[in-house]
């Protein structure tokens, strides 16, 4: 993600919303209802209410006046288009209850809310008293107990005495279960246990659970559950087969694309077969979506496929009709390539946005129309100045800093005024033309790059395009005209010309006056966009009327002038049609971030298509994985049920076992200190490491409301968790990955809390067991966006607090990952964003080449082996030198790189034992940093430090050590038969010492 940019044509900022009809946010689409019961004695009631994106009511809101049963107060809420709102009680005399100050969040349907829970259902529908009764059902087959207790205290009331109640009423043999009166409680909280010792209290949480009938199966809580001993009528309806199969050959590999198919419960999958020639057929891994990559194929040789349709029954449809296609030749062309492949966690990554790096080639820079009001021309600093030319003639300083991986900023072709940044999609199937040139295209970065043992992550946009839409999917039709006013904005028209950033206005238009080409100036061609009369298609509404609102410059603003998701101009079939107007609301999922954001539509089949492909491209080329800018704004079900598994399937099918480890991090923007996000399960980090969890509507925009609505009543308590990333004592355990989402992400906690390294370091322990592998979280300090705290500047602690940082993120777990130029304090304390508003060169994203002029020969990952110039005196910086050896002594421990982690037995401020086991790989390591520390119970043996190489003999399982020092730290690796301890690594330096 990024702060908000420039407005591309730069009409004015608040008005130019305003021109399409945008004055007042908009939510997420659907009609809804909520029915709202509350528990109190209060003789009466009201709600006060906004729905989400919406406006508060008066104070004290309405009424809850409806008819219910004794105990509650009941208002039904018409939400409109919302998906939910934010509500707090009180009794019109000054009491109030607004969830000690966070208010409630409340979704569509019937609910209850009662003693600060919110869960689902009518407690007027039956029972005793408000809460009537509760039918808990426990699996018990997934722990094998032959009994169970459970253990519990309604709301508001007092917990059983240990163990609880048997449940011991009649069941099915998985099953136990046990019908609780609530009497005036509206549910519960519980345990389960054996009655001998071994318990199932939710991982320290406990169980919430509502009155009717609940299941609980493996730690997921099912409200208003069918009876799981009442087996459900048996599905015997196969799905129709499936339509529109199509066969692509490119080279040895084929795609292929069908329509979706119907049934009368859902699609689950699709089976897909392959005939060679004449041969027998194969059946082929079943897909999710409704593409699919298959590749390494014989050359000229002729496939044939068809495809089925499954349900969750297990039903198989009617095979669709045949589709056929003949390969070609092996690959030789130069958009093919193979990436490193290898456990990303042995890297670290270093975080380049490649405008701003290292320039290769000055001719193709770029300053834009914002070139001069930016004040980037007086600085001499254009806008887009780096390229990938740049980059691969520093190869050597970033191997020589020690990083393994580079993270570089998206690479497709923009099309925004101030979109340096990359985040600006307009052709997601072609590179940006201001970053190659002959020699050195994106093809050729990856593969001097991989030459080196560096892997590159290309940071993909799935959430959004540019304002301008995205050629190959749609493209708006924008009203203009070269009238007397707007001549100056609008390109003369050139039949068959397209846009291309490479060619700017220069301002020597004879058409125009002095002052108009002034503002003409570094503008890019814009006639394939513009008509002044609505053209054939178009469907924005009241097109070219002109409006009340004029431009910064006076000038007339007319109706479908500027991107608007509330004008019609952008058809739902492809972007969404609302501002988003919660930013912990269901709207943050389906609504425009910005004017020049304009938001995809991922639940439509036509942009996950178009996606799909685009990305499959970059794929194809080599890159090693995928940073996911605004994860967060497109739904989890999304990913889970399209995106992913695409990458995955495509990945592999082109790569192999390399194609396995293509790494997945996304950004979901949680920029809070807490583990949850604002108690919004839906929009924190964790929630996307895991698949569903259950099934919902085969309907994509169905099913995205559905899942949010699901998982918001489960709440964070009831969310799964794992000790992927925690040692059992001293011992390292398989980690099980079989819910793991196939997206890691950026640990944003520990980032917010990099305020002081400590913080960060109890953050991240604090919050590791709620996502499925915390060893793959990617971890830094601060990025183009924030800082710590969600600071708008680079982060400036100090060097020493910088050394710290450094040295918990390369012992700890986790991906360590270091934004360009941090390793001198590059730009710290400046503002890492400001738009066209400042220049760059006083910002965060300032250019860094001037630091790097000069030669540099990096003879390994970490050693320079010669340096002239400029380059060799920032090599010469502090932290430099503390990087190189941090990265260093990381790839000699492989316990640091792929360890579980415990502080079990260990004292300390940030001081962890980390153990990685696999074959014949025996690594483990007691690391502290900055303070001292005692270990105990420990194993026994030879430790060597690969600090200092001090050898310490351990007998009786502790082992003390000393306070190194502010961003010192101490490293003591067990010495085992056939995994020695490396030893000091590296020379001591201005920290590690």
């Amino acid at each position: 993600m990024r702060s908000s940019p420039s407005p591309a044509l730069l009409l004015l900022t608040a008005t130019a919303l305003a021109l399409a009809g945008a004055a007042v946010p908009s939510t997420a689409a659907a009609a809804n209802s909520v029915t709202v019961y509350y528990a109190t004695g209060w003789p009466a009631a009201n709600i006060h209410y906004a729905p989400n994106g919406g406006s508060w009511t008066s104070v004290p809101g309405v009424a809850m006046n409806e008819t219910a049963c004794a105990g509650w107060k009941k208002r039904t809420i018409d939400l409109g288009s919302a998906t939910g709102l934010k509500a707090a009680f009180n009794n019109g005399s000054g009491a109030w209850d607004n969830n000690g100050g966070a208010d409630y969040t409340i979704g569509t349907g019937t609910v209850k809310v009662s003693g600060g829970d919110v869960t689902s259902g009518d407690p007027c529908s039956g029972g005793t008293g408000p809460g009537g009764k509760a039918e808990v059902f426990y699996h018990k087959k997934t722990k094998g107990w032959p009994t169970v207790n459970v253990h519990y205290q309604p709301t508001g009331g007092s917990w059983t005495s240990v163990p609880g109640v048997a449940m011991n009423e009649t069941a099915c043999a998985d099953w136990a279960k046990r019908t609780i009166d609530l009497g005036s409680a509206t549910g519960l909280k519980a345990a389960f246990n054996n009655g001998s010792g071994a318990w199932d209290n939710n991982g320290g949480a406990d169980y919430t659970l509502g009155s009717g009938r609940t299941t609980v199966k493996d730690g997921v809580v099912t409200a208003n559950a069918a009876d799981p001993c009442t087996p459900a009528p048996e599905d015997e309806t196969p799905p129709g087969a499936p339509t529109g199969l199509t066969a692509t050959a490119q080279d040895t590999t084929i795609k292929l694309s069908w329509n979706e198919a119907t049934d009368d419960v859902g699609v689950t999958g699709y089976e897909i077969t392959r005939v060679k020639d004449s041969g027998a057929p194969v059946t082929l891994t079943t897909a999710t979506n409704t593409v699919y990559t298959d590749a390494r194929l014989d050359p000229r040789t002729t496939y044939t496929y068809t495809v089925r349709a499954l349900d969750a029954a297990g039903n198989r449809s009617e095979a669709s009709p045949a589709a056929s296609a003949k390969t070609g030749d092996e690959p030789a062309t130069p958009g093919k390539g193979s990436p490193l492949g290898g456990d990303p966690r042995e890297d670290s990554i270093y975080f380049v946005m490649t405008a701003r790096f290292n320039d290769g080639e000055p001719a193709n820079n770029r300053g834009g129309s914002q070139h001069v009001k930016s004040g980037n021309a007086a600085a001499g600093d254009p806008m887009f100045r780096g390229d990938f030319k740049g980059l691969i003639d520093k190869l050597d300083y970033i191997k020589g800093l020690g990083f393994s991986a580079i993270w570089i900023t998206p690479v497709v072709l923009n099309r925004s005024d101030y979109d340096f940044h990359g985040y600006h999609g307009w052709d997601f199937y072609r590179v940006d033309t201001r970053l190659e040139t002959p020699g050195a295209t994106y093809r050729d970065l990856i593969d001097r790059a991989h030459a080196k043992g560096i892997k590159i992550f290309q940071d993909v946009v799935y959430n959004h395009s540019s304002r301008w839409g995205a050629k190959g999917l749609y493209v708006p039709a924008v009203w203009g005209s070269r009238d007397g006013e707007w001549k100056w904005l609008y390109s003369r028209k050139d039949p068959g010309r397209e846009y291309d950033p490479m060619e700017e206005q220069r301002g020597d238009d004879p058409e125009l006056t002095a002052a108009q080409n002034e503002m003409a100036k570094g503008r890019p061609y814009n006639g394939d966009l513009w008509s002044a009369t609505a053209p054939a298609g178009n469907t924005c509404r009241d097109y070219g009327t002109p409006t009340s609102y004029r431009s910064p410059e006076g000038f007339t603003i007319r109706n479908c002038q500027w991107p608007s998701p509330t004008s019609g101009m952008f058809p739902a079939q492809y972007y969404h049609q609302c501002w988003l107007g919660n930013w912990e609301g269901a709207d943050s999922k389906s609504c425009w971030l910005h004017d020049d954001l304009a938001d995809l539509n991922t639940e439509s089949k036509a942009v996950q298509d178009y996606l799909i492909g685009a990305y499959n491209s970059y794929i194809d080329m080599g890159v090693d994985g995928f940073r996911v800018d605004t994860a967060v704004h497109v739904s989890r079900l999304t990913w889970n049920r399209r995106f992913l598994p695409a990458i995955r399937q495509h990945a592999t099918a082109v790569h192999g076992e390399k194609g396995k480890d293509f790494y997945v991090f996304g950004e979901v923007g949680a920029f809070v200190h807490d583990k949850w996000n604002r108690g919004s399960v839906n929009h924190s980090a964790q929630f996307y490491t895991w698949k569903e969890r259950k099934e919902f509507d085969p309907d994509d925009a169905k099913a995205v409301v559905e899942q949010y609505d699901y998982e918001n009543l489960m709440g964070t308590a009831n969310q799964p968790t794992s000790d992927n990333a925690f040692l059992r004592g001293n011992d390292y355990h398989a980690p099980d990955h079989s819910k793991f989402s196939g997206m890691n992400v950026i640990d944003m906690r520990m980032h917010m809390n990099f305020g002081e390294a400590s913080n960060a370091f109890t953050a991240g322990k604090d919050s590791d067991d709620s996502y499925n592998d915390a060893t793959y979280n990617t971890v830094y300090v601060d990025s183009h966006d924030y800082g710590p705290n969600k600071s708008n500047e680079r982060y400036a602690g100090g060097t020493d607090a910088w050394a710290e940082n450094m040295s918990l993120m390369w012992t700890f777990r986790g991906i360590p990952t270091l934004y360009y130029g941090s390793e001198i304090e590059f730009q710290k304390g400046k503002r890492i964003d400001c738009g066209p508003t400042c220049p760059l060169s006083t910002t965060g994203r300032a250019y860094y080449g001037d630091h790097l002029a000069g030669s540099v020969t990096a003879s390994d990952f970490g050693v320079v082996s010669s340096a002239t110039g400029a380059v060799a005196q920032t090599l010469d910086k502090p932290l430099v030198k503390h990087l190189q050896r941090l990265n260093r002594i990381r790839r000699a421990v492989p316990a640091l790189q792929k360890g579980q982690y415990s502080t079990e037995g260990v004292s300390g401020q940030m001081a962890y034992k980390r153990r990685y086991t696999s074959g014949a790989v025996d690594s483990y390591a007691l690391i502290t940093v900055t303070g001292g520390a005692t270990f105990t119970g420990v194993l026994n043996g030879t430790y060597v430090d690969a600090v200092t190489g001090d050898r310490r003999t351990v007998t009786g399982g502790t082992l003390t050590v000393a306070a190194p020092g502010k961003g010192n730290a101490r490293v003591y690796v067990l010495d085992l038969p056939g995994n020695p301890a490396p030893g000091k690594v590296g020379d001591a330096g201005p920290y590690l010492k």
